[in-house]
């Protein structure tokens, strides 16, 4: 959305890409404030290398979402603070909503930089593709994998650690156990964040610093990596056809994810 010129002071440093420069102004000025809130636990919050899997409705419920973020961000411990994190799902039903929690509640757990994907969507392969390449401590995964999507359906959240891979036992019982004796969460309640936009937004929280999103292309990053591997250019022959061969039948079911 805005970019930083080097060559001009802070104050003039904003070169206008697109939207309202005031608006941006009011947007870095803007001092938000991180809330405690009190909760519960839930039962049953237990992660696989698959993550939590559940329907819809379950996340849907008071603060459901909330503690299994915090937990997970309570799992990191002292590595925590100042960290950059990644962000992203498949798209399905209620993941826009749950990148929303995630931002307000990172913000109010001294995360310092989150990167996201536009409008919410990273497939998961790319979440570990960006952790490896920008060496991020990890990243949340929004997505139930195959299992249907849909108000009616099922949604999904799990960490991938600094390796880009599913988060192993050890992780995984950790945040289990926390999610057993959780009694509050932080977040910054009055954070909105656009992520309908590639650029950075930064957001100042009282007494804790400021927090960078940045919202990136979905694809980019991990097509990149794909180009180095494999040769877009045989196979674009292969699947057109030519020199007397007939075009490559491909049959694609993507599931639900």
């Amino acid at each position: 959305m805005f970019a930083l010129d080097k060559d001009h002071s802070e104050s003039r440093s904003w070169r206008h890409h697109s939207g309202d420069f005031s608006l941006t102004r009011r947007l870095l000025n803007k001092m938000h404030k991180a809330v405690t809130v009190a909760t519960k636990p839930y039962e049953g919050q237990k992660p696989g290398t698959s993550g939590l899997r559940k329907a819809v409705k379950v996340f849907q419920q008071q603060h459901y979402t909330e503690n299994f973020v915090q937990c997970i961000l309570n799992s990191l411990k002292e590595s925590l603070a100042g960290c950059t994190l990644v962000v992203g799902g498949d798209g399905r039903y209620y993941g826009k909503e749950a990148v929303n929690i995630i931002i307000k509640i990172c913000a109010a757990n001294r995360v310092s930089h989150l990167i996201v994907g536009r409008d919410g969507i990273l497939s998961t392969p790319a979440v570990s593709c960006i952790i490896r390449k920008r060496s991020t401590l990890g990243g949340i995964v929004l997505t139930a994998s195959h299992n249907p999507g849909g108000p009616e359906a099922d949604f999904g959240i799990k960490f991938n650690t600094a390796n880009g891979g599913p988060a192993p036992d050890a992780v995984t019982n950790t945040i289990y156990d926390l999610s057993k004796s959780i009694s509050e969460y932080h977040i910054v309640p009055d954070l909105q964040c656009d992520i309908s936009k590639n650029g950075t937004q930064t957001f100042q929280v009282e007494n804790i610093g400021s927090m960078v999103v940045e919202v990136v292309d979905p694809v980019e990053d991990y097509l990149q990596l794909m180009k180095e591997i494999f040769d877009f250019g045989e196979i674009r022959k292969l699947v057109h056809g030519g020199n007397g061969q007939p075009p490559f039948k491909l049959l694609i079911n993507s599931l639900n994810g």
